[in-house]
């Protein structure tokens, strides 16, 4: 059985990276039917804040990606200790006393080389520290690294291949801080011990650190996870993607509040480092639960491009248009739903989902639909230039002209597709005029704008004592400028 987890920080929101890291173990957990757990690394009690810890349940709650256990590290302080000791009694890990005020800048400053431990403390006898700590002199507990240079650690990485580095270039590193909090090392290798994590699936960022946690699960008797490293995720210039470089066009809840849907964000992050091999891009949760691999992720970091001017991966917005136009009506009518009442406008569900099969084609992102649809909402039009409403060729007379036509026509006609359609390229031929040039004024009118959704539909769905008062406060307009 797998069992994989995903262990963010709640010390800012939700990365970008992060949100990646999620969606792969997820993948991997579903295709190989084993458990996600989400386990929040909670120890760095002086970083860690409330708001952080919300934006992540908000991130993740929005993908719409459920986890199978939960645990929070803060609430296992006491096993971690108990594995730390446990090292200790085995003769793996040693107390250091040296004075907290000397830290590892400083002694870089007064020798050459990396810093590996302090001179004297890993020497010193069990007898010396049992006695110091009984007296309560504050210490670290620091794993004991073995110094044969004939040593290495070594772990087979499903993206990298195998790693290795020797013994003699890894430094005591701390187990217990001075105060008996666990150090991130150890509180992850304890808690995923406990945990029975089969596969560690984790940025490349941290391929470092695995060196040591090897050490750690050998010493405390456990064998070691699979490990899995992705690539990272970088700018346009190659720097990897800073929260406080980049800002919020890297956080999840920026893609959410645009208007992208979970789905085509979650098959935007996976094509970032992954591919299913056959050159597919657009595809469902499910198809991608079916193809996931750790074969098929790449080396290689991934782009994320952007700009100022747009802050979003123009593949991100491709691949959202083409989900978009994938959702059933009702999906898509509730997943704008949202975006136009946030922008003021009243939108009853039975008209929005009207005016979803309208709008599909021409949104990429959903807070779009606001700017698309608005006329559809509102008991007013916002003022436009009534020069819009004069045809091609034509003139203001001949505007009104059509427009009073179209009021007298749209009085009786059916009011569908088909008999608006009927009833407007008669008229045009009463008038002996082109369509092109009924058809505008009419659309402005009820519109309030060249540019709409199609126009016998758009015409059906506002209705005719809609249309019938917009078509008249087009006319009044007319006549006060022409």
């Amino acid at each position: 059985m797998h069992r994989v987890r995903f262990a963010p920080s709640p010390t800012g929101y939700l990365h970008i990276g992060s949100a990646r890291t999620f969606i792969f173990n997820w993948l991997f957990a579903r295709h190989h039917g084993g458990t996600m757990i989400l386990r929040i690394d909670d120890t760095d009690l002086e970083r860690n804040t409330e708001e952080s810890l919300n934006s992540i349940y908000d991130g993740l709650k929005w993908l719409g990606l459920e986890w199978d256990e939960f645990y929070r590290q803060s609430d296992r302080g006491e096993l971690h200790a108990r594995i730390a000791n446990r090292i200790f009694e085995r003769g793996m890990a040693y107390r250091d006393f040296t004075p907290a005020s000397m830290d590892l800048e400083d002694k870089d400053k007064v020798r050459e080389g990396p810093w590996l431990f302090h001179p004297g403390m890993r020497e010193l006898s069990a007898e010396e520290s049992d006695r110091r700590a009984a007296a309560g002199e504050p210490f670290v507990l620091r794993f004991r690294v073995p110094r044969d240079p004939e040593r290495a650690v070594t772990f087979q990485d499903a993206v990298y291949g195998e790693q290795s580095k020797s013994t003699a270039d890894i430094e005591d590193f701390a187990l217990l801080r001075s105060n008996g909090a666990p150090t991130y090392h150890m509180a992850s290798c304890a808690d995923d011990i406990d945990l029975r994590i089969t596969d560690i699936i984790r940025g490349q960022d941290h391929l470092s650190n695995t060196y040591k946690h090897v050490l750690i699960f050998e010493a405390a008797g456990a064998a070691p996870p699979r490990f899995a490293h992705l690539p990272l995720l970088v700018a346009p210039d190659g720097a990897k993607l800073s929260k406080r470089k980049h800002g919020p066009v890297v956080s999840v809840l920026t893609y959410r509040d645009a208007g992208f849907l979970p789905g085509a964000y979650i098959n935007f992050l996976c094509l970032l480092g992954w591919s299913p091999k056959n050159d597919r891009e657009v595809m469902t949760l499910a198809e991608l639960k079916d193809a996931f691999t750790l074969a098929g992720v790449n080396r290689s970091n991934a782009v994320v491009n952007f700009t100022e001017e747009e802050p979003f991966d123009p593949k991100a917005v491709w691949l959202n248009a083409e989900h978009i136009r994938l959702l059933a009506i009702p999906e898509l009518a509730g997943a704008m739903h949202p975006f136009l009442t946030s922008a003021g406008l009243y939108a009853d569900f039975d008209q929005v989902l009207r005016v979803a099969p309208l709008v599909r084609e021409r949104i990429k992102l959903l807070r779009e639909a606001a700017t698309v649809a608005d006329f559809f909402f509102l008991d007013k039009l916002p003022p436009y230039d009534p020069a819009e409403l004069i045809p091609q060729k034509g003139d203001a007379l001949l505007a009104r002209s059509v427009l009073e036509r179209a009021h007298q026509v749209l009085e009786t006609a059916e009011f569908n597709h088909d008999g608006l359609e009927a009833a407007l390229r008669r008229a045009s031929e009463e008038l002996k005029i082109k369509t092109g040039q009924m058809f505008q004024p009419v659309r402005v009118a009820a519109c309030g704008r060249k540019v709409a959704p199609p126009l016998f539909e758009t015409l059906a769905v506002l209705g005719r004592d809609t249309c019938l008062r917009r078509i008249e406060e087009a006319i009044r307009k007319l006549q006060e400028v022409y």
